[in-house]
Order: C-alpha cells, then sequence, then structure tokens
C-alpha cells in the first residue's frame, strides 16, 4: 500500500459547534466527521485539529496530497464550509480517487477552496 494522504478537520472553538453555524449542533458535526472517517478509511490519516486559524471559514478541512504527489508539486488544498453531507462526501470522494496532484478536484468544491493567508486576524479571516 502506498504512503496516503493526511485530511486534517477542525474541530476547535468555531468549527464543528453550533455556536457558529446555529442550526447546526455539535452531534451534526460528530456526525460529518465519522461520515469523512468513514469514507476516508484506507486512504488517509484523518485527524482533527482544536484551531487551523481562519476562523471566519469554518468549518475547515485541509486534504494533503500523497506523499509521491507532493513531490510531484501538489500541495494542500483548503476548503471552508464543509457543512453538509454532499460537501463531505465529496471530499471523501476525491480523498479515495487520490486527492491533490492526482486526481481532480470534484466540481462541486470549488466553491469552499480558499488560500488561508500567513496569519489569521483578530477575526479569524486569513489576513496577508
Amino acid at each position: 500500500m502506498s504512503a496516503l494522504s493526511a485530511v486534517t478537520v477542525c474541530r476547535g472553538c468555531c468549527c464543528g459547534s453550533g455556536r457558529k453555524h446555529p442550526g447546526l449542533d455539535r452531534p451534526h458535526h460528530d456526525r460529518l466527521l465519522d461520515r469523512l472517517t468513514r469514507g476516508t478509511e484506507g486512504h488517509a490519516r484523518l485527524r482533527t485539529s482544536e484551531c487551523l486559524g481562519p476562523c471566519a471559514d469554518s468549518d475547515v478541512v485541509v486534504v494533503g496530497p500523497t506523499p509521491a504527489a507532493r513531490r510531484a508539486g501538489a500541495r494542500p488544498v483548503w476548503l471552508r464550509a464543509v457543512l453538509d453531507a454532499a460537501t463531505t462526501d465529496a471530499v471523501a470522494d476525491w480523498v479515495r480517487a487520490g486527492g491533490p496532484g492526482t486526481a481532480p478536484r470534484p466540481a462541486v468544491l470549488d466553491g469552499h477552496v480558499f488560500a488561508p493567508g500567513p496569519r489569521a486576524s483578530d477575526t479569524g479571516r486569513a489576513a496577508g
């Protein structure tokens, strides 16, 4: 088996909480994390982070390329607002297909891609 990509899911103060997204309670976010875990099993190392920084863009997921794809120039892809089953499934499908640098990103994820910037501002929005 080749080396796996890494998928990092923010689940800290803003991401994964109903405070940031009223109407989406903690169990909703937990179900999405479980869905992503099952969907990427055997294809990625899934980990959670307390905070990835760009809180204004929650819920944030970073999909990393496999080590071979990274050596070939692929870079991690930051996704914002991964808040529903369809988006979560698209992330899992992409990872199973090979992820950044190996498989084309599903079009449904195009509106979720963002660049976090070098540092987060006091509002959590990436600032340059």
